[in-house]
């Protein structure tokens, strides 16, 4: 839960910011002056900072200032009884992540909290990776409701031999979900191979996946081929785009599934093995069936479990932990150490309903990771469709009053 300091003199404005941040869930803690600000925060127990500019011991830029340079990445909202356009400027420079006119419209400063518990959240993403120093990333904890049922049936299909079937749109991160319930399996020590289907030529497809006998057809090898699924054997098989496949090889495919056994192209000789199947999908399967054009016998073989993924969209409470290990992934791939996202840009990130989700969130880390020459990333090192996701500075220094 994300720690707020309200640092405000006057008892009246205190509990009632303290009131509006406990309904919203909150933890509170509150200071009347500098001093006391400066204790909780030494205490390392405050993620955010209100902060009233004019206090009995002194000016809060001072404190904003001094947390800029000490804490950079602790969001300070600054309030004053003023509305000075100058000191919102003046405060901005310093580093604070906005700046608000008392009497504080409540709607305003719930927003503006929700963006610095989004930066608090991908700063602690960030330590978490360093402090593991993970090689590579692979999945990220979802604190997404829509993400519950997909963990629950990644924990309980994990630890059987039962097919799964993934479906998702594209970029959805199905390939993740299915290393997921492969490295929680008993088979997390033998192979695993992830396929796409459609990246295969329709002519290799078979011999790919089953092998192939010396000149079993024409451009054969004149060397015996041991396919895919044999590779694999007592290991775990990603299909991905399972849909592409032609009917002749999901009639040879299902076989496989029944019987245990393979049989290379132009081969005569039955070949046992031992695989877990987990297949994956962007289209409707089911109305594939209704088509014809995806075998129901195989359908129903596959989907033993079905998972069913959530669009990134629908999941943007993830995205800063997402952004998180993707800059520190890549960053370090290229030499740079980022350490942060600047709220307006990791407001755009949210904000942006991302087609094509997870990969396309990548990709837009890494075009602003090579762009980005300092240690955080700006709204200006993102690709240009997503700059008008974020608040304008003007939008920002606005009177937030009616």
């Amino acid at each position: 839960m994300t720690t707020v300091l309200i640092v405000e003199d006057e008892p009246t404005p205190r509990e009632f910011l303290e009131k509006i941040l406990m309904e919203l869930e909150y933890e509170v803690v509150v200071a009347e002056n500098l001093v006391g600000a400066l204790k909780e925060i030494e205490s390392e127990s405050v993620d955010v900072v209100v902060l009233d500019v004019n206090l009995p011991d002194g000016s809060g830029l001072g404190l904003l200032e001094q947390l800029n340079l000490e804490r950079p990445s602790m969001p300070v909202i600054v309030l004053t009884g003023y509305g000075d356009i100058d000191m919102a400027v003046e405060a901005m420079h310093l580093g604070a992540a906005d700046f608000m006119a008392k009497p504080v419209d409540t709607q305003r400063l719930q927003k503006s909290l929700t963006r610095s518990a989004a930066q608090v959240a991908l700063h602690r993403e960030l330590d978490h990776l360093r402090s593991q120093q993970f090689a590579k990333f692979d999945w990220v904890p979802s604190q997404a409701e829509s993400m519950r049922p997909v963990v629950e049936l990644i924990e309980r299909a994990a630890p059987t031999n039962a097919n799964v079937l993934l479906i998702g749109e594209t970029g959805s991160g199905k390939e993740l979900v299915a290393k997921a319930v492969y490295d929680l399996s008993p088979r997390s020590g033998k192979a695993f191979m992830p396929l796409n289907c459609a990246t295969l030529p329709d002519h290799l497809v078979e011999s790919e996946l089953f092998g192939h006998e010396p000149n079993a057809f024409t451009g054969a090898a004149p060397k015996r081929k041991k396919g895919i699924i044999e590779s694999v054997d007592g290991g775990t098989l990603f299909l991905d785009e399972i849909s592409t496949l032609k009917p002749e090889v999901q009639t040879k495919l299902l076989r496989t599934l029944e019987e245990r056994t393979i049989r290379r192209v132009g081969g005569t000789k039955d070949i046992k093995v031992d695989i877990r199947l987990i297949a994956a999908s962007n289209q409707n399967l089911e109305e594939m069936l209704a088509e014809g054009t995806f075998r129901p016998d195989l359908y129903y073989r596959l989907n033993v479990i079905e998972i069913q993924l959530p669009p990134l969209r629908e999941r943007s409470v993830d995205i800063p932990a997402f952004a998180g290990a993707f800059v520190r992934r890549i960053s370090a791939e290229n030499g740079k150490n980022i350490q942060s996202i600047h709220p307006r840009a990791l407001e755009a990130l949210q904000a942006f309903q991302w087609p094509g989700n997870i990969r396309q969130l990548r990709n837009a880390i890494e075009h602003a990771v090579l762009f980005c020459d300092g240690d955080e990333i700006k709204i200006g090192h993102l690709p240009a469709i997503l700059h008008s996701y974020a608040n304008t500075p003007a939008q920002i220094l606005q009177p937030l009053t009616d």
